[in-house]
C-alpha cells in the first residue's frame, strides 16, 4: 500500500495524492468570492491535512497571487509538516536572471516559508528568458537553499528532455513534470512522455485527474455543468454519452469497494508508478472525497477493466 511518494529521485517525500490550489482564489474561472471563500478553502486544507494529505500546488498566477498567499496563512496554522508546491511563468517583463530569482522571492514571501519544496516552470516558453538562463536562476535558488525541488509543467517528452540536460549541467535533477492526466486524458502514455519520465526519475503530477469533474459521475446529458464548462465539448450532450461506458466501470469499482467514482478514478492515478494525483479541492466535502482515494487498491481484474475502457481516450 502506497503510503508516501518522493518527487523525483532526491527531493521532497510527499503525501501519495496532492491537492491543487487553483481555485483558491480564482475569481474568473471558479467564481472565487461569490460561490464560495476564504473560510471553506481554509476547511479545505484543515480537512486535507487532517486526513493525511499534506501535499499542496498552487502557483503565482493562481488568483494573483492569492492562493499562494491564503496556502501560506493556512500552512502556519497547522503543527505537521506541509510540503508546497509553486509555479513560475516568465510574464510580465521577465527576461534576466535576476528576474527568477525576484520572482522566487516574491513567492516566499507570499508563503511565509523560507524554502519552497517544489518549484515549477509553468509551462514551456522559447521567449524573453533563454532557458540557459532560466535553469542556470533556478539552480541557484537551489544552491541558496530557497528550493529544494525544481520541476516544470505541460512539457512534452523532448522539452522535458532538454530540461532534465539543461539542469544536469549544474548539478540539479529535474524532479517533476506537471501535465494533465486521467482515465479519460491518457494521451501521456501514447505519446511516451510517461515512459521517458519514469526512465529519467521525473515524477509525474497529475492536474485535472477527474477531468474536472467528469469522472465523478456528477454531470449527464440531463444535467450538464454551468459555467466555463459548458462551452467545453466533453461536457455535450455527445461527450457525456461517449463518457457511459467508463462511468458504469468505475460504478461497479466503486460500488464493490464502498467507495465514489471519483475516488475510484484518483486511486488508478495512485497505484500507478511515479504518478502523482493532484484533485483540486474548495471545501471540506471536496478534501474529504480526495482523501478517500488513499490506502485501498483496485484488483487486477478491476485495473485492467479501466484501462480496457479507457483506451480510446490515448488518442
Amino acid at each position: 500500500m502506497i503510503t508516501s511518494r518522493q518527487l523525483g529521485q532526491h527531493g521532497p517525500v510527499v503525501s501519495p495524492i496532492g491537492i491543487g490550489t487553483w481555485a483558491w482564489g480564482d475569481r474568473l474561472f471558479w467564481g472565487y468570492g461569490d460561490r464560495y471563500g476564504a473560510a471553506e478553502v481554509e476547511a479545505a486544507f484543515q480537512s486535507a491535512v487532517g486526513a493525511g494529505i499534506t501535499f499542496f500546488d498552487t502557483a503565482e498566477v493562481y488568483g494573483m497571487g492569492e492562493s499562494e498567499r491564503l496556502l501560506g496563512q493556512f500552512c502556519r496554522e497547522v503543527s505537521v509538516p506541509v510540503q508546497i508546491a509553486t509555479k513560475f511563468g516568465p510574464v510580465p517583463w521577465r527576461f534576466t536572471q535576476s528576474s527568477v530569482l525576484d520572482a522566487v522571492r516574491a513567492s516566499l514571501d507570499r508563503l511565509q516559508v523560507e524554502t519552497i519544496d517544489l518549484y515549477q516552470v509553468h509551462w514551456p516558453f522559447s521567449f524573453l528568458l533563454g532557458q540557459d538562463a532560466l535553469f542556470e536562476a533556478l539552480a541557484e535558488s537551489v544552491q541558496k537553499g530557497w528550493i529544494r525541488a525544481v520541476g516544470v509543467s505541460n512539457y512534452s517528452a523532448d522539452q522535458m528532455q532538454k530540461a532534465h540536460d539543461s539542469l544536469a549541467r549544474f548539478g540539479v535533477p529535474l524532479a517533476v513534470n506537471q501535465v494533465r492526466y486521467s482515465l479519460v486524458t491518457r494521451q501521456i502514455e501514447k505519446q511516451g512522455l510517461l515512459e521517458r519520465s519514469r526512465r529519467l526519475g521525473v515524477t509525474i503530477l497529475a492536474y485535472s485527474p477527474l477531468a474536472q469533474g467528469l469522472l465523478t459521475g456528477k454531470y449527464t446529458p440531463d444535467s450538464p455543468p454551468q459555467g466555463a464548462r459548458r462551452f467545453d465539448a466533453r461536457f455535450s450532450a455527445q461527450g457525456l454519452a461517449k463518457l457511459a461506458p467508463v462511468l458504469n466501470v468505475l460504478g461497479q469499482c466503486a460500488e464493490a469497494h464502498d467507495k465514489t467514482l471519483g475516488q475510484v478514478a484518483l486511486n488508478w492515478l495512485i497505484n500507478r508508478e511515479g504518478v502523482i494525483p493532484i484533485p483540486g479541492a474548495k471545501n471540506q466535502k471536496q478534501a474529504r472525497e480526495n482523501a478517500g482515494a488513499m490506502g485501498w487498491s483496485l484488483t487486477p481484474q478491476e485495473w485492467d477493466a479501466l484501462d480496457r475502457v479507457t483506451r480510446p481516450w490515448m488518442e
